[in-house]
């Protein structure tokens, strides 16, 4: 069965593009077929994985918005996983997208559309755009479950209330079965008195799940992109590869569960 998760946090800068591939690399890595979706219009994703959206001819925004078939657009990188890419384009859905019926579900079709064409994965990793716009709705309306990356300092957690409500109108109206898996902390330097205050409260603050280890903040993930690859390539044996792996590694011990 596919385990589809939303990486969703409104605030940028919290590391969820960083999640996203470096999730991906650690599943595909354990032997899982893995797809990522990049709904940022930014395309951050896409870039990162050694793929410039501006040689794209096609996109996330044509499937959605225009019916192409995804099987059209993915592409596989060299991470081992699978792609549907986004470009510029892509700020254009949220308006294409707003006066459509059933636009909560578009992303959710095309999931079930090419599971129907046989093309069937064990994982699928939303990464989410910076807002609670269309996009984000149809991620969550797509998911089984959301994760929360979230920065080790206390500003980034303003604006996770609104997220969990909006998951909340979600479950209410387009998806009953989503759940909030629980929150990972990204950035973490635990040199500092605040950043272990905050990994200690966001427990009992948002009475979620905290998956662990938190994940360090190092300059490995800074230059992972450049090369186009995840970290878990280009600096393998690192503490931030190894603390993607047991991260990993929960989550298919959660998707059991």
């Amino acid at each position: 069965m596919t385990t589809t998760l939303a990486i969703a946090n409104q605030k940028g800068g919290v590391a969820k593009t960083t999640t996203v591939a470096s999730l991906g690399a650690a599943l595909a890595e354990a032997g899982h077929k893995v797809l990522l979706v990049d709904l940022d219009p930014q395309a951050c994703l896409t870039f990162s994985l050694g793929i410039d959206p501006e040689d794209l001819d096609a996109s996330v925004h044509h499937v959605l918005t225009k019916g192409l078939d995804a099987r059209e657009v993915i592409i596989a990188t060299d991470d081992g996983v699978d792609l549907l890419p986004a470009t510029i384009e892509l700020a254009r859905a949220e308006a294409d997208l707003l006066t459509r019926t059933g636009r909560e579900q578009v992303l959710k079709g095309v999931l079930e559309d090419l599971k129907e064409a046989g093309v069937d994965y064990d994982w699928v990793l939303l990464d989410c755009p910076p807002s609670l716009g269309v996009l984000t709705v149809a991620a969550l309306t797509a998911a089984r479950g959301v994760l929360v990356p979230l920065q080790c300092e206390t500003l980034s957690h303003r604006g996770v209330g609104q997220l969990l409500d909006t998951v909340h109108d979600v479950r209410r109206f387009t998806n009953r079965r989503l759940e909030v898996w629980g929150v990972l902390p990204t950035l973490y330097d635990g040199r500092t008195n605040h950043a272990r205050k905050v990994l200690d409260t966001i427990s009992e603050v948002y009475e979620l799940d905290v998956f662990e280890p938190p994940i360090p903040k190092t300059i490995k993930f800074a230059e992972a992109p450049a090369a186009g690859r995840s970290i878990l390539a280009t600096s393998k044996t690192s503490k931030g590869a190894a603390a993607y792996r047991e991260v990993a590694k929960a989550l298919v011990a959660r998707a059991a569960r």
